[in-house]
């Protein structure tokens, strides 16, 4: 075989070799491509379920928000020896309202509001297990009204109306529980005119805090400090 035969063999095979690398590289394009839209295809049918699968940062997350709820909530104590109807829910609509709304904008799920209202209710249970039963109930409520309403958390407006109905739902289920322990001591027999004022103020202080809650979770979000 002469040196020119050798060289063209040697730059069939090179080419080849080359043209094997190529498909190979192709192949594993496409498929890393399949693969990354199969993902999205799944997170976005994810996105469109009402009931959704927790993640171990969303617990946490919700963990963190319901214990800034309890420390901010610290004058509660205080606040509820003041026989004056709703006092207690006027020195936490917005901490109660801002803090819910934040973590509903981060984990969208069905559940959320009642697992963060859980968290802070461990802690209540200790001190007066009527505290743990409101804020499961106002909490289940809000879920419910938000599943009928919008079918989940996927829009911003469904997390900004379970914060802001979240806490105002305490004033019914406090009074009712009130009448009947010690009305005298609570401030269940104020005038009516003292109770429709404290709740007016609750549910605008609570619009006010969701409002804010919502605010922040979509700057954090451009952030990138919210990501799913």
């Amino acid at each position: 075989m002469s040196e020119e035969q050798k060289k063209t063999e040697e730059q069939k095979r090179t080419e080849e070799r080359e043209a094997a690398r190529e498909l190979i590289s192709n192949a594993e394009e496409i498929g890393t491509e399949t693969a990354a839209a199969e993902t999205t295809a799944r997170d976005e049918d994810d996105e469109n379920k009402g009931f959704r699968k927790y993640k171990i940062k969303d617990i946490v997350f919700l963990a963190i928000m319901a214990a800034a709820m309890l420390v901010t909530g610290c004058v509660m104590p205080f606040a509820g020896r003041i026989p004056v109807f709703g006092m207690t829910q006027l020195c936490l609509s917005l901490q109660f309202s801002v803090l819910p709304a934040i973590g509903l904008m981060k984990v969208r799920k069905a559940g959320s509001l009642l697992l963060m209202s859980l968290f802070a209710g461990v802690v209540l249970v200790f001190m007066d297990v009527i505290m743990f039963a409101c804020l499961a109930f106002c909490a289940l409520v809000a879920e419910a009204a938000v599943l009928l309403v919008f079918r989940g958390y996927r829009k911003d407006a469904a997390c900004f109306f379970a914060a802001w109905i979240y806490f105002p739902l305490s004033m019914p289920f406090v009074y009712v529980w009130n009448l009947a322990i010690s009305a005298e001591i609570t401030g269940a027999l104020n005038p009516w005119y003292v109770k429709a004022a404290m709740c007016a103020a609750v549910v605008a202080l609570c619009c006010i805090g969701a409002l804010v809650g919502v605010k922040i979770g979509r700057e954090m979000r451009k952030s990138g400090a919210l990501k799913k």
